[in-house]
């Protein structure tokens, strides 16, 4: 029960400060006067925060029975955060012929942020094992 904590923990952490985050961000765009919900805001918001519970809970699942290829795991799962960026958001955010920083932004600050989540958590769990 013990080790579930940190399940538990990760999945709380992640999905305030993804709410958090995503409301700092959306009060940022009105103060800039920028539309609100345009660039996939939303969707990459979803997008990296289900990835980054779905990579968690596989690394977590995991720990005991594939302990020497968790980092690969890992590496695997930011390999397809990428994925999904190349595919669904990149050819979105060119069409107009470069990268806006509102794009960049909309993209970037969710994938990161669920990042530095995930690796925060992983190391905890590691350490736990």
């Amino acid at each position: 029960m013990l080790k579930n904590k940190i399940l538990f923990s990760f999945l709380i952490t992640s999905i305030t400060a993804i709410v958090i985050a995503f409301g700092i961000h959306l009060f940022i765009l009105s103060q800039l006067d920028k539309n609100l919900f345009s660039n996939l805001i939303v969707e990459s918001y979803l997008v990296n925060s289900l990835l980054a519970i779905t990579i968690f809970m596989l690394l977590f699942f995991s720990r005991n029975k594939f302990k020497t290829q968790l980092g690969f795991f890992f590496l695997g799962g930011s390999m397809l955060k990428f994925l999904f960026f190349f595919i669904i958001f990149n050819p979105v955010y060119k069409a107009d012929g470069e990268i806006q920083a509102v794009e960049f932004a909309a993209f970037f600050i969710p994938y990161f942020l669920s990042l530095a989540l995930e690796t925060i958590f992983a190391a905890r769990m590691l350490n736990n094992l």
